[in-house]
């Protein structure tokens, strides 16, 4: 399924994992994705700014399945002060070779490292503090990483 913000889930992104109600069957209890995880990470890195008076970035992500691989991984869903994409096209590699395609989806590699910290299962870790990103913070979208229909191979 297609979310409005433009990635496609297994699932229409309802997640039934890591989920209890406060009253009824905890199998009548499910997690929908935010109607804009963009929005919700500007209105969270506002905060955590002004508590902190540190220049920070805020990614809220969720694991998703990947076309033509096994497994989950973790990706964002919403980015802010954070870039979705380095472009290192035109930059030498170590040998001088100019690249030519090479964009990082730098959001989705942080979401990976942060998903591996924060667990799947029971571990109750929701927040992951990380120190270190090797790019410069950003104003961005989430819309930076989601691939144009007209280039996209899956659908």
């Amino acid at each position: 399924v297609e979310h409005r913000n433009g990635f496609v889930c297994a699932n229409a992104g309802i997640d039934h994992s890591n989920v209890m109600g406060p009253w009824g069957n905890p199998e009548d209890w499910v997690l929908l994705l935010p109607e804009d995880s963009d929005a919700s990470c500007r209105a969270l890195r506002e905060q955590f700014i002004q508590k902190t008076q540190k220049n920070i970035g805020v990614m809220i992500i969720d694991s998703h399945g990947r076309a033509w691989r096994m497994g989950t991984v973790g990706v964002a869903i919403g980015i802010a002060g954070v870039p979705g994409l380095v472009d290192l096209r035109g930059k030498p590699d170590l040998y001088g070779y100019r690249l030519r395609i090479t964009m990082i989806g730098a959001a989705d590699e942080l979401a990976a490292a942060a998903s591996l910290v924060m667990g799947q299962a029971d571990e109750g870790t929701p927040v992951v503090l990380v120190r270190g990103f090797p790019y410069p913070l950003r104003e961005s979208s989430i819309q930076e990483l989601i691939r144009p229909k007209e280039l996209d191979l899956f659908r």
